[in-house]
């Protein structure tokens, strides 16, 4: 029987947000990951460990940190954990992105990113985006002891709390630079 955590892409999720600034002053602040603990609900920013900082095949290492409360339910790691993260494109003014890694380094197809265009008007249309095609072995962990109506219903609310996530990082980045 095929399972929900068999589908690609298990999530595919975006958000636009305007922000009056230009795009190449957007994106020198959506590349800086260390200040990522700024904007985003779960990661609370981290380090460069290899590579340039911001440039493609470099490496970030993230402290993350998640609540009871958060699909509060599911089996998921709960409070402090790191992840790491290979960066795939860094074009200034237009695309930040970045790919997840496996604890043994590997790729993973789960890949966050920022993509920028001029707004009409001026300022810029900040896009953050989410992507994730096969589940991740983070997922098939969670999921593991769960039934089949248990798994659709993890995919169901995570996809909410990742809507929620792009959302409320793209409102605090706008607070950021239209408040600096």
């Amino acid at each position: 029987m095929t399972s929900i955590i068999d589908n690609s892409p298990l999530f595919e999720l975006r958000a636009d947000i305007t922000v009056e600034a230009t795009p190449e002053e957007v994106y020198a602040v959506v590349s800086d990951l260390p200040r990522s603990g700024e904007w985003s609900p779960e990661c609370q920013g981290g380090e460069w460990i290899s590579g340039k900082p911001s440039e493609v095949g470099s490496v970030f290492r993230g402290e993350n940190l998640r609540s009871e409360e958060v699909v509060g339910w599911a089996p998921l790691i709960r409070g402090i954990w790191y992840t790491e993260c290979r960066i795939t494109a860094a074009e200034p003014g237009r695309t930040f992105q970045w790919m997840m890694l496996t604890h043994a380094g590997a790729d993973q197809e789960s890949i966050w990113g920022f993509d920028l265009a001029p707004a009409a008007g001026g300022g810029s249309v900040l896009t953050h985006h989410f992507r994730m095609g096969k589940a991740t072995a983070g997922i098939h962990h969670i999921v593991a002891d769960l039934d089949e109506e248990g798994r659709a219903r993890f995919v169901k609310e995570w996809d909410a709390k990742l809507a929620q996530d792009l959302d409320a990082t793209l409102q605090r980045i706008k607070g950021i630079i239209e408040n600096s």
